[in-house]
């Protein structure tokens, strides 16, 4: 699946990045810590996390996920929005918990690994 469909499937806001919404989508990884995610996060997953601070683009430029999707309707820094979209990142907002974006995926056949 795409990030195209991923968003059209779950009725996801773009924030930024809709001109690349053709990335793949590999798996699903949800985490707040960045040096953790930096570690720990594939190539192609949809990153799920509450922080809306500039690093979170940079995190997501060096781990190379598909898309960075904000739970719960948090509000997004303007300074992100704005860096996120210079570089190329897809930004995504949602109503719906860090877990309900999950179990869509879970269900779309997206597949997040135990490690």
């Amino acid at each position: 699946m795409n990030v195209r469909d991923f968003v059209k499937q779950f009725d996801l806001k773009v924030v930024s990045g809709e001109n690349n919404l053709d990335k793949e989508i590999s798996g699903v990884y949800v985490c707040d810590l960045l040096s953790w995610v930096m570690s720990h996060a594939n190539r192609g997953d949809i990153w799920i996390t509450v922080l809306t601070h500039l690093n979170v683009v940079a995190v997501a430029m060096l781990t190379e996920v598909s898309c960075i999707v904000i739970p719960e309707g948090i509000d997004i820094e303007e300074a992100t929005i704005k860096k996120a979209g210079q570089e190329g990142i897809i930004l995504l907002s949602t109503s719906m918990s860090a877990y309900e974006v999950c179990c869509q995926a879970f269900q779309s056949g997206i597949k997040g690994r135990i490690s």
